[in-house]
C-alpha cells in the first residue's frame, strides 16, 4: 500500500480529526486568555478541581477498540461545570474558567505520559474537552439562577438531560472519527460506539451530577466522598481492559509459533491479519466481528504445526486442496481446545473452501472468505512485493473470482490497496 508522511496523512485523509483538534485548541486558548484577563473566581476551588482532573487524566484507560477514556477526569470537569454552590455560598465562575481549568488539568495529566513515550490519542482528549466546553457554555449562564433555587428537581433533571445529550453527541462524533480512520461505514461505527460507550458514558454522567449535587450540600468534601463510586468503576474498567489486552496478546504470541518453527514466512500472520482487517472495514464489519476475524486471521496457519514437514515457503495457496483442507481442520481442532473460540475455529476450518462452499454446509462465512483472499494475496506477494506485483496478484485473484474467491472480497482488497 502507498506510504505517506504522517503530517500529510492527517491533513488530507482525516480532515474531521484536524478540524476537531483545531476547534478545541482555539477554544481552550481563548478560555485561558479570557480567564487570565478577567481573573479566577474562587482560586482554591478551581485548583482542587484542576488537580482532580489531572489525576483522572493521568490514570486514563485504553479500552478495547483502541478507545482512550478518562472517566474520573471527565466526571470531575463536568461536575465543575455543573456545581452552582459550595455549601452555603454560590459559585459564580464562568464557562471560560471551566474550560480553562479542564484544559490545564488535561495537560498536566498527559505530560507524564508524554514524558515516558505514551502520547495520548489527540482526538480522544479533544473530545473530552469539547464535551466540557459544550456543557459549560450551556449550563453556566443559568448557574446563578439555579443557585438561588437551591437543589431543585429542575436543576437535577437539567443536568441529567444535558449529560445525556452530550454523551449522544460525543458517541456520534467518535463514530465519525472512527469511520474516517478505519474507512468503514458510518452506521456501523455509530452502532459500535453507542454500544461500547454506554457503560462509560453512564458512569461519567451519573458521577458528574452526583459530585455537583454533593458539593452544593457539603462543599469540597462532597468531591472526595462521592468520587468513591467513580473510582470503583474506574478500577473495573481498567481490569476489563487489561483482561482483553492480555487475551489478544496471547493470541498474537500463539500465532508466531508457526513463524518461529519455520512453517510460514516471518510476519505472514500479522500481514494477513492487517489485510483482513482493512478489507473487513471496507465491507462494513462490526467491531465484534472485526475482533473475531483478527483472532482467526492470526491463527489461520496454526494447523501447519501438525505437518511432518513444512510446506515450501509456508504458502498454503500453493498446496493441494486436500492438504489445505487438512491444515484447516487441524488448526480448527487446536483452536476448539480453548473452549471459548468456537466461532474463530469454524472460520479457520472453512477458510480453504471455494466461495460456494464444499456442498456440505453451504457457503463459508464471510470471514473465512476474507482470510482466504488475504492469505492467498500475502502468499503470492510476500513481505517485499512492489506495486506492480501487488496489482498482478490482484488480477490473478480476479481470474478465480466466483469460483475460488469471493468477487466482493477481491474488489474490496483492490480498493484498499489503492489507498494510503
Amino acid at each position: 500500500m502507498q506510504q505517506q508522511a504522517p503530517e500529510q496523512e492527517d491533513w488530507t485523509r482525516r480532515p474531521l480529526r484536524t478540524a476537531l483538534l483545531a476547534l478545541v485548541a482555539a477554544g481552550s486558548a481563548g478560555a485561558l486568555l479570557w480567564t487570565a484577563l478577567t481573573g479566577v473566581e474562587e482560586p482554591a476551588v478551581a485548583l482542587v478541581f484542576c488537580l482532580f482532573v489531572a489525576g483522572g487524566e493521568l490514570a486514563r484507560i485504553t479500552l478495547p477498540g483502541d478507545r482512550e477514556v478518562a472517566p474520573v477526569a471527565a466526571a470531575g470537569a463536568i461536575s465543575y461545570a455543573f456545581v452552582v454552590s459550595l455549601g452555603e455560598g454560590p459559585l459564580e465562575h464562568s464557562a471560560a474558567q471551566v474550560v480553562a481549568v479542564a484544559a490545564i488539568g488535561v495537560l498536566m495529566g498527559e505530560l507524564p505520559h508524554v514524558a515516558v513515550g505514551r502520547a495520548p490519542r489527540p482526538e480522544d482528549a479533544a473530545r473530552r474537552l469539547l464535551t466540557v466546553m459544550l456543557l459549560a457554555w450551556t449550563f453556566r449562564p443559568m448557574a446563578e439562577e439555579l443557585s438561588l433555587s437551591g437543589l431543585s428537581v429542575t436543576a437535577t433533571l437539567l443536568m441529567l438531560a444535558l449529560v445525556s445529550a452530550a454523551w449522544l453527541l460525543d458517541a456520534c462524533l467518535a463514530a465519525l472519527l472512527r469511520a474516517e480512520r478505519l474507512r468503514t461505514r458510518l452506521w456501523v461505527t455509530v452502532r459500535d460506539e453507542v454500544r461500547a460507550q454506554s457503560a462509560v458514558g453512564g458512569v461519567i454522567g451519573a458521577g458528574a451530577v452526583l459530585i455537583a449535587l454533593a458539593c452544593s450540600v457539603s462543599g469540597l468534601v462532597g468531591l472526595l466522598v462521592f468520587s468513591a463510586p467513580l473510582l470503583v468503576s474506574h478500577v473495573a474498567f481498567r481490569r476489563y481492559a487489561e483482561i482483553r489486552r492480555t487475551y489478544l496478546e496471547t493470541v498474537r504470541a500463539l500465532s508466531r509459533v508457526t513463524e518461529v518453527g519455520g512453517y510460514v514466512e516471518n510476519g505472514h500472520s500479522r500481514r494477513v491479519s492487517r489485510i483482513s482487517h482493512a478489507v473487513a472495514c471496507e465491507m462494513g464489519f462490526s467491531e465484534a466481528d472485526l475482533l473475531s476475524l483478527e483472532y482467526a486471521a492470526l491463527m489461520h496457519d496454526i494447523g501447519q504445526l501438525s505437518l511432518s514437514e513444512p510446506i515450501a515457503g509456508g504458502a498454503t495457496v500453493l498446496a493441494s486442496p486436500l492438504e489445505q483442507r487438512r491444515i484447516a481442520e487441524l488448526g480448527s481442532g487446536i483452536i476448539r481446545q480453548t473452549g471459548v473460540l468456537d466461532t474463530v475455529a469454524e472460520t479457520v476450518r472453512r477458510q480453504c473452501e471455494p466461495v460456494g462452499g464444499d456442498g456440505r454446509a453451504g457457503d463459508p462465512p464471510m470471514a473465512s472468505r476474507i482470510i482466504k483472499v488475504a492469505n492467498a494475496f500475502d502468499d503470492l506477494v510476500g513481505a517485499g512485493g512492489g506495486a506492480e506485483r501487488r496489482a498482478a496478484v490482484v488480477e490473478r485473484l480476479r481470474m478465480d473470482a466466483g469460483t475460488e474467491y469471493d468477487p466482493e472480497v477481491v474488489d474490496a482488497l483492490a480498493r484498499v490497496l489503492t489507498r494510503p
